[in-house]
């Protein structure tokens, strides 16, 4: 029996773009006569898995969003991949997509913690931030530096594993199985476009060398510095489990966290995972609607 395969109500389209050397797909929703929002998605992730929030948006957008470098349609980069040439890229991106207007992103996850800290190094060309449950990473102490550096050089001695898959049905279970949330319309149709042939069988679509370790400390003083920088309006959304999932970050360190932004202010959608477009299209798609046009009023 055939997996019922969710349809898009606004199908998106794709061009490429040369951002620093490296092909990049850009995907693209509504007409570009329409307000410009710049979409940036997240870790081992791909622009499509917008499509639900995008549907659920009752006004009229032009939604740009990038595949980050070794993720969906856009090219991989044999060196690794750092935090600092994501930030390199979307300033290539943003200088693109809108050369002077100054721009609203919204943006999950790794692309809200990029957005964030670029809206502090770039305070001229942001004018708003929604970052869906994206708050950076927790705080590494020093005396954990050898041995992060000791997995990173560990981990070139050979190529990540990645798993593979039979065919994309596999995938959606898998996807299903990661969120309990996800209906299986939306997992048929995200594994539909986030597969990759390999080996003949399928793989998720992004670098598998991304499962490398980190090698360099997260120091969320020198993330705070760059947010006390930002002059744009910053919406933090974060999930409805977020606090019980990450119990480390307990609600008075996030509180410390917003009370770092010039201008910031967080909401919480029940009964979500980190995975918010997907748990909760309507409610995210109205939550970032109110805010932007609360925003342009302003």
């Amino acid at each position: 029996m055939n997996q019922p395969v969710y349809t898009p109500l606004k199908p998106s389209r794709t061009r490429m773009l040369d951002v620093r050397g490296l092909p990049y797909q850009l995907r693209e929703w509504g007409d570009p006569g329409d307000p410009l929002l710049l979409f940036l998605h997240g870790h081992r992730d791909a622009s499509i898995t917008f499509q639900f929030m995008i549907d659920a948006m009752a006004g009229r957008w032009h939604v740009v969003a990038p595949d980050w470098r070794g993720h969906g349609g856009s090219g991989w980069a044999p060196q690794g991949y750092w935090y600092q040439d994501y930030l390199a890229d979307l300033d290539t991106i943003a200088t693109i997509v809108s050369p002077q207007a100054q721009l609203d992103i919204v943006a999950h996850s790794l692309g809200g913690n990029l957005a964030t800290v670029y809206a502090g190094i770039r305070p001229e060309r942001v004018r708003t931030v929604i970052s869906i449950d994206g708050f950076a990473l927790r705080d590494t102490p020093a005396e954990q530096a050898p041995e992060k550096l000791r997995k990173w050089l560990d981990s070139w001695r050979a190529t990540p594993r990645e798993r593979t898959y039979a065919n994309v049905a596999e995938m959606a279970e898998r996807l299903m199985a990661a969120n309990v949330r996800l209906s299986p319309d939306k997992a048929a149709f995200l594994a539909g476009h986030l597969a990759r042939p390999v080996d003949g069988g399928f793989a998720f679509g992004f670098d598998p060398t991304h499962r490398r370790p980190f090698p360099t400390l997260h120091r969320i003083d020198e993330w705070a510095a760059s947010w006390r920088e930002a002059e744009a309006r910053v919406l933090w959304i974060a999930a409805g489990n977020r606090f019980e999932r990450m119990a480390w970050e307990g609600e008075g360190n996030f509180s410390w966290r917003l009370s770092q932004l010039r201008h910031g202010s967080s909401v919480q959608i029940p009964d979500t995972g980190h995975n918010i477009h997907h748990d909760a299209p309507g409610v995210l798609a109205r939550t970032v609607e109110d805010f932007l046009m609360a925003e342009q009023m302003v």
